[in-house]
């Protein structure tokens, strides 16, 4: 069900809740997705409860939606793996998400996924972010008054300071809800590089330089770009911008 066939509902929405995919789900059967065979991971995600930790990031997001009924639900990440087919991330999360039940919350009252959508483009947490806010503008016809990001707690200071500042979000109507890594080792491992990504980013922060703009390119194997510049001209300088200065042009927030 689209969102824009009832354009009663869409109207009345004013909160992008974006939840960053990580993974591309391989299985043969999405209500296994907390298994970790069921994904293709890399090398440094193969920590026991992985699969959990992906999952309990989808239940977030949906509790989130629950908790708002002017709240849409995007789930974010393109086709990132060719090795794992020509699969988004986000649809591998909704879809995940459907087959898990929409983890008990959903009911005929409130039918979570008129409100769940995907976002099947952003190759990284920047984008996640900014592609998130593009999508609700195409579903709904206007920029989201309020952005929730969900993603991991070790990536919390690099969306409220760095992303948010990139896109000059207000930083009253941004809230990111972290949710643990798969376990403890792993925790501290990751938060551990994530200042080397921190630092990336203060060099870098619209990732168009040579090392995350490298990385980027390389999480889009099936060269499918992005249409948000069709869909949200507002954006269009926002989407191009690149070097070391903050975007100081007109934005619609």
């Amino acid at each position: 069900m689209r969102i824009v066939w009832e354009q009663r509902v869409a109207s009345s929405l004013s909160t992008a809740i974006v939840v960053c995919g990580h993974a591309v789900f391989t299985g043969a059967d999405y209500r296994a997705a907390t298994e970790n065979d069921s994904w293709f991971l890399e090398s440094y995600q193969r920590s026991p409860g992985q699969a959990e930790a992906l999952v309990a990031q989808m239940r977030r997001g949906v509790e989130a939606l629950k908790a708002n009924p002017r709240a849409l639900l995007i789930f974010s990440g393109g086709k990132t793996r060719a090795d794992a087919g020509s699969v988004s991330e986000a649809t591998s999360y909704w879809q995940a998400s459907r087959a898990l039940d929409w983890f008990g919350l959903d009911d005929d009252r409130d039918p979570l996924a008129r409100r769940a959508f995907t976002e099947e483009h952003a190759r990284d947490s920047l984008e996640n972010a900014l592609f998130g806010i593009a999508r609700f503008a195409e579903l709904t016809g206007k920029a989201p008054r309020n952005l929730t990001v969900v993603g991991y707690e070790f990536k919390r200071e690099r969306f409220e300071k760095a992303h948010r500042t990139a896109v000059r979000w207000p930083e009253e109507r941004f809230t990111y809800l972290g949710t643990p890594a798969a376990n403890a080792e792993r925790d501290a491992e990751s938060a551990a590089s994530e200042v080397a990504v921190r630092a990336a980013f203060a060099e870098d922060p619209y990732a168009c330089g040579e090392a995350l703009g490298a990385k980027r390119t390389g999480r889009d194997p099936f060269n499918v770009g992005h249409p948000y510049e069709g869909s949200n001209p507002d954006l269009v300088g926002l989407f191009r911008h690149c070097g070391t200065e903050t975007f100081a042009g007109k934005l619609p927030w």
